[in-house]
């Protein structure tokens, strides 16, 4: 007990010394950690600003692709043709159409 009440009389003794240092110190704690825009979630912040940014540039790159796409298949006819037979599986009167999957 003795060893807890002189320890608590050291701090004490050094608050008393050092009041500036102390509350610096206080304050230095309760910015890093405790407060709403501490370190912790201002490096949260930024690392999901940095994945949403990277998902607009995901997104940003596909809608670019599918408007050349879209710009293909608009201005050539045989390109809109290629596109329906490949991809719904369009057929023309007299053909067969046979889908090849592979396992």
């Amino acid at each position: 007990m003795s060893n807890v009440y002189s320890f608590l009389k050291k701090c004490w003794g050094c608050i008393k010394r050092h009041p500036y240092l102390c509350t610096f110190v206080l304050f230095v704690v309760w910015i890093s950690f405790l407060d709403q825009h501490s370190i912790y979630r201002i490096i949260q912040d930024y690392r999901r600003s940095n994945n949403y940014e990277r998902e607009k540039n995901d997104y940003v790159e596909k809608i670019d692709n599918y408007k050349k796409m879209l710009e293909e298949l608009q201005t050539n006819d045989e390109n809109l043709v290629k596109f329906a037979r490949e991809q719904y599986y369009m057929r023309a009167a007299d053909e067969d159409v046979f889908i090849v999957q592979e396992k």
